[in-house]
């Protein structure tokens, strides 16, 4: 074999898995008399090139007794390696007799941080190529002397499968036939010093190992047979702004359980999750994060696999039957998603080539004080390019309706929780992080363009403007933004007694000042009920009833006023306790009358809230609300009106936060006639004493509060009325 001599260094560099370019030496390539075959095979003895008929088409010679073989062949043909050791023989579909599967373009859109399915090209995926049925892996990691992939297949083996490198975008890839679905692998990369790095999960991969094990698993997530075609129609048509939006967040580790508190999986949650939410009347349930993430206590924030459904429920397809069963009942999905940091466990993203590829290397950018975390770089394009992939793979390939995006106010300020000299400026001098602002245009852009009817929502908490105002009009581009402020304002109001509430009025009223500056929602969330805070129920003061009879009032003032709406589950039926993510739920609560009351108001604010436009489509919109009583510190009342459009008859919402019934209270009404009480908080049903106005007031010619009628009103104590025109 004339020119298929190689140098010594090579055959060392294979056998130890340290060569860069394994291609180059291994598999089939043209000498001066004809073609020549190596092979890396280690255990073996004897090591033959057979054709896929069986015929030998060349014994190699064994070259290095660290497995090192190679052999003449007459001309260029598809082969397997058939090795034997004594008794012992077995087959090797030789991966490097395969060629590339990634592209010129890959290489370009990869390169300029553009390709929007980069998900379709990274990770592990089966397919069939040049003939031949396995799976290619595909990973980015530019400043890697080597990288192998390994698993079961090839006994963790990091000298076996060294990949192919794409100078141009720093992607590893190799395509190993003969694997399918459920194989695991990991990657075994040398960082940019030579230094062996602890095995790394696929930053692209699409399951998991359940923890503690860390392992990617080989998933298909392209064969899902999907039955909401008409839900997606539908919401490609709808303008969010303008719909009802009650939204209810859910841990799933924590919602139910099962026997010996173990996890429901994602099929036993659709069959009871979803016509629990239906039935109540929410229109979208909201997921605390349901990637892979390594700690419980994390509740998903801190993930490692942002590709990956969470294999505490099950697998890939079983969460996308939980998203198809919730569109078949007219529930939308939400997923909280988390793109501002990442934890450090050595598996994960972290220095994963050896280098700050993901993240920052100055932590004054980089690490995150408050949650030990690492920040990504958001002005590195590919970084750039593989979040917004993430974004739009969990709307592609599991129909999700919208991302939460969490800790938003932590990406838009590098001096986020840190200290003079712990951070560095922007190019401006400022506190800004203006590479974070452009890549979070760019996700909403990218989003909006490329799945209609699809949303974006904030937590934001400081006043950045725009938050959720279009790109084009300097804004963020957001659909939606959390409202913060809001949220803390009313709890602090709610908690104080009755008695003291006079002096902190405006804690009710000061939301109204910027409630049109964003398209926001009204969130009680997660984090209203744990650490410390109290569940709703228990920051309540008084006694039960008081206690229980506040909660409703509150409830129904939000459901009233403009926002669309979220509560953390548990909060629907006034559970006691903060929320704990080990355990399930107090269900036995809904055996007491008090507690089945709540829950049935919130069913019953959900049903009026979306039959009523009044109450929903100017959720985002000035012209859609107009005070009535806004000062009434002495008596702790407020009053409002909301407005749809032409069609839809006005509703009045007046909350009374004290214990004391009022009577005669006139209230100053847009319209004549008969106004119906649609809602009353007191109601015996609800776990009241039923004072109220008899299911209506009739509005006179009297003005008051600058409306040409008034009304007489009965104010029940603690609580809220809704009063709707009756156009009939």
């Amino acid at each position: 074999m004339k020119g298929a001599v190689l140098p010594r260094d090579a055959v060392k560099a294979i056998v130890e898995g340290r060569h860069r370019d394994p291609f180059s030496v291994l598999g089939i390539h043209a000498v001066a008399d004809g073609f020549v075959v190596r092979a890396f095979v280690p255990g073996a003895e004897q090591v033959e090139a057979v054709a896929r008929n069986g015929r030998v088409m060349s014994r190699l010679e064994c070259k290095h007794p660290a497995g090192f073989f190679e052999g003449a062949m007459a001309r260029r043909t598809r082969y397997v390696l058939r090795a034997t050791r004594g008794s012992d023989r077995w087959t090797v579909d030789d991966p490097y007799a395969y060629g590339p599967v990634l592209g010129p373009m890959d290489d370009w859109l990869i390169g300029e941080g553009t390709h929007a399915n980069l998900y379709d090209r990274l990770g592990a995926h089966v397919l069939t190529h040049e003939g031949t049925t396995g799976v290619h892996f595909a990973v980015w990691a530019p400043n890697a002397k080597r990288v192998a992939v390994v698993g079961d297949f090839n006994a963790w083996d990091g000298r076996r499968h060294v990949m192919r490198l794409r100078l141009d975008t720093g992607v590893w890839e190799i395509f190993v036939p003969g694997l399918g679905a459920g194989t695991l692998y990991k990657y075994e990369v040398i960082g940019t010093r030579g230094k062996l790095l602890p095995l790394k999960s696929d930053p692209v991969g699409f399951g998991a190992e359940l923890r503690p094990s860390t392992a990617s698993i080989v998933r298909e997530t392209t064969g899902f047979r999907w039955t909401d075609a008409a839900w997606m129609a539908a919401r490609a048509s709808r303008e969010p702004r303008r719909a009802p939006m009650s939204v209810y967040e859910v841990h799933l580790g924590s919602w139910q359980r099962g026997p010996d508190n173990q996890w429901l999986s994602y099929d036993e949650l659709a069959d009871v999750l979803v016509p629990y939410v239906s039935d109540l009347g929410f229109t979208h349930v909201e997921l605390m994060p349901v990637n892979e993430h390594p700690l419980d206590a994390s509740w998903g924030y801190q993930p490692i696999g942002l590709f990956a459904p969470t294999s505490r429920f099950g697998d890939p397809d079983g969460f996308a039957r939980l998203v198809d069963r919730c569109h078949a009942a007219g529930l939308g999905v939400i997923v909280d998603w988390v793109p501002a940091h990442f934890p450090v466990d050595e598996h994960g993203l972290a220095a994963f080539d050896g280098t700050a590829l993901y993240e920052h290397a100055d932590p004054r950018l980089g690490f995150h004080p408050d949650w030990n975390t690492a920040i990504f770089n958001f002005g590195r394009r590919e970084v750039v390019n593989y979040l917004i992939a993430n974004a739009l793979f969990w709307l592609d390939r599991y129909h999700i309706d919208g991302l939460r995006v969490d800790a938003v106010a932590s990406m838009l300020y590098l001096d986020y929780s840190r200290k003079a000299g712990e951070w560095l400026p922007n190019r401006d001098g400022g506190n800004q992080n203006l590479e974070a602002v452009d890549f979070l245009r760019r996700l909403n852009e990218t989003v909006y363009a490329r799945h209609p009817g699809a949303i974006t929502l904030a937590e934001e908490s400081t006043s950045w403007p725009g938050v959720s105002h279009p790109v084009f009009a300097g804004g963020l581009g957001f659909g939606f933004k959390w409202n913060m402020g809001w949220m803390h304002d009313t709890l602090q109001y709610v908690a104080e007694d009755p008695v003291h509430r006079r002096y902190h009025h405006d804690k009710m009223t000061f939301g109204m000042m910027y409630a049109f500056t964003e398209n926001f929602v009204l969130p009680l969330s997660h984090d209203e009920v744990v650490h410390g805070k109290r569940s709703l129920l228990d920051r309540m003061p008084g006694d039960a009833w008081q206690r229980f009879a506040s909660l409703r009032a509150y409830y129904a003032f939000m459901w009233g006023y403009p926002g669309k709406k979220l509560l953390f589950m548990g909060q629907e039926f006034a559970q006691g306790r903060e929320w704990n993510f080990e355990a399930p739920l107090d269900w036995p609560l809904l055996e007491v009358a008090a507690h089945r009351g709540v829950q049935s108001l919130v069913r019953d604010c959900n049903r009026l809230y979306a039959q009523h436009g009044a109450l929903h489509a100017r959720d985002c919109e000035g012209e859609g609300f107009r005070w009535i009583v806004v000062d009434d510190a002495a008596h702790s009342v407020y009053a409002w009106a909301r407005f749809g459009d032409d069609t839809a008859p006005p509703v009045i919402v007046i909350a009374n936060f004290t214990p004391v019934p009022r009577t005669d209270y006139r209230i100053g009404l847009p319209r004549a006639g008969r106004w119906r009480e649609i809602l009353n908080t007191n109601a015996l049903v609800y776990g009241g004493s039923n004072t109220g106005n008899a299911g209506a007031v009739i509005a006179g010619s009297t003005p008051s509060h600058g409306f040409p009628h008034s009304a007489s009103v009965t104010l029940p104590p603690l609580g809220t009325i809704w009063l709707v025109h009756d156009e009939g």
